[in-house]
């Protein structure tokens, strides 16, 4: 009598739970143009969607306590002339986000730890540099301020957000439209899927394809991918990859091993809305002590619903095994240090004491001039540069002073408002 051997692992029993009604975010008008991007992004801090607006394309920020319903009149950020396609929060700064639109540019935010009083319309920076629509965005793992983007018109570009600089441009690897882009763990290397169903492995430094001739998989899964695209979250700290098809009211989950057959069949959360969009957090944003593995912010018609991914464990203590070491907001490299062939794993913390993002950090855009690699003409006869009144340097130091000082008050003021705003409601709601 033969007797099955049950597959020993400690996520056999992970399962999945909604958010009650009270931790949800309602009342929001999820963006119902048609692209397959995740339309949700969410960090330790905030919770960005892309939103339905007029005349042009918007976003909306939350910070993650702020659930329940939300103000019609709550802040956007409204800056694209045509729909946001794609969203994606910097992993070294988490006030810094980066937006993707259908009118061909990419927008960088930073967004204040308090909520201001009208739409954010004014980007850090805006990066031109694709001539069709923008719909992927990524940001390299380990080294500051290197972002990527792929456009309609099959050209990933890489860019350093600190100078505006185009660092890199990947033109005439694709032959037709680029579905997803990946970086590796320490970004030495991307993994492309594009229409012409070719799997590439792009060196980017290097400019060329390094492999692209994957005949046979080393596990091949059948799914149900009837009702859309599927938008894959892999979590390399477990080895779980989660499969969340749009359109679809399910969550399929599976680990990945080194043993054949690689892949295992974990389980399935359903639920009875469908999905429109998937937002994942970070595994520093999550909460260690009720041993969660994972949460997903679903995106409903209009709300967004926290599912939380949990391991039944009898302790309270701290679980090892269940969060290793994780990447931390520290970046590795700088941007010039990657260009130039550096590589660098992830800084990792620890998450035994929890998780406390760092105080507001302001990104510094410094462009480049490019008159200073020029050499300097020499002065002209009627008036030279020492010439000039010092007294004139001077009076501009104190002026950019003044006005730096200016913008502080100003600032500060809005700070104030907001606080008492909060508190005329808590005095009206007591008196109701």
């Amino acid at each position: 009598m033969s007797r099955r051997v049950v597959r020993q692992s400690k996520f056999r029993h992970v399962f999945g739970q909604a958010a009650k009604a009270d931790q949800a975010y309602e009342d929001i008008r999820v963006s119902k143009v048609t692209w397959d991007s995740s339309f949700c992004a969410v960090n330790p801090k905030f919770l960005a969607i892309i939103v339905e607006a007029g005349g042009g394309g918007a976003f909306i920020v939350l910070p993650l306590a702020k659930t329940g319903r939300v103000d019609k009149n709550h802040p956007l950020g409204t800056g694209h002339t045509a729909p946001v396609l794609d969203i994606d929060w910097c992993p070294h700064n988490d006030n810094v986000i980066a937006s993707a639109s259908d009118d061909a540019t990419i927008m960088v935010w930073q967004i204040p730890d308090y909520t201001p009083l009208r739409n954010i319309t004014e980007p850090i920076i805006t990066l031109e540099g694709h001539s069709k629509r923008v719909g992927i965005l990524s940001w390299h793992p380990t080294a500051r301020n290197v972002l990527l983007s792929a456009g309609g018109d099959n050209v990933i570009i890489i860019w350093n957000v600190g100078t505006g600089e185009m660092l890199l441009s990947l033109d005439d690897m694709h032959p037709d439209i680029i579905h997803s882009v990946c970086w590796n763990s320490n970004g030495s290397l991307l993994a492309t899927t594009c229409k012409d169903k070719t799997l590439r492995i792009v060196d980017p430094r290097k400019g060329q394809v390094v492999a692209n001739n994957f005949e046979e998989p080393v596990a091949l899964q059948e799914m149900d991918t009837s009702n859309g695209v599927l938008l894959p979250f892999y979590d390399s700290d477990s080895s779980i990859i989660y499969l969340c098809g749009k359109g679809d009211s399910s969550i399929r989950y599976f680990e990945i091993t080194d043993e054949a057959p690689f892949v295992h069949y974990l389980n399935t959360f359903s639920s009875k809305e469908p999905q429109r969009g998937m937002g994942f957090m970070p595994k520093r944003g999550l909460d260690v002590s009720k041993c969660e593995i994972a949460r997903f912010y679903k995106l409903h018609e209009r709300k967004c619903e926290p599912i939380i991914m949990t391991v039944p464990r009898k302790s309270d203590l701290f679980q090892d095994d269940l969060y290793p070491d994780t990447p931390g907001p520290e970046p590795a490299l700088e941007a010039d240090e990657w260009l130039s062939g550096q590589d660098a794993e992830p800084v990792l913390i620890s998450l035994r004491d929890g998780y406390v993002p760092p105080k507001h950090r302001e990104l510094r855009v410094t462009k480049r001039n490019i008159l200073d690699a020029r050499p300097p003409s020499g002065p002209r006869r009627s008036q030279s540069a020492s010439d000039a009144p010092l007294s004139q340097q001077h009076t501009l130091e104190a002026l950019l002073e003044e006005i730096k000082a200016l913008r502080e008050q100003v600032q500060s003021q809005e700070q104030r408002i907001t606080a008492l705003e909060n508190m005329l409601c808590e005095l009206v709601d007591g008196t109701d």
